[in-house]
């Protein structure tokens, strides 16, 4: 089990903005769902992580299931 995972983050609808990329490191917690939870610094992104996809535990409108994740050294 990784670490770390660089999780990417899409910018805003309709702003052209640039994704953002945030890595989350692990907590040793495990989802509902048996998978190992992730963290940002700041502990605003919580999501479980299976492969290669990050879903964010604490879904807010507007914010996609679905988050690209690459593990990270």
């Amino acid at each position: 089990m990784p670490l770390r995972y660089a999780v990417t983050l899409p910018g805003p609808t309709g702003s052209h903005a640039p994704p953002r990329v945030v890595v989350v490191q692990a907590t040793g917690e495990v989802s509902p769902d048996g998978e190992p939870v992730y963290t940002d610094a700041a502990g605003t992104l919580r999501v479980e992580v299976a492969h290669g996809v990050a879903r964010p535990l604490d879904p807010a409108p507007g914010r996609h299931a679905c988050l690209r994740a690459l593990p990270m050294p």
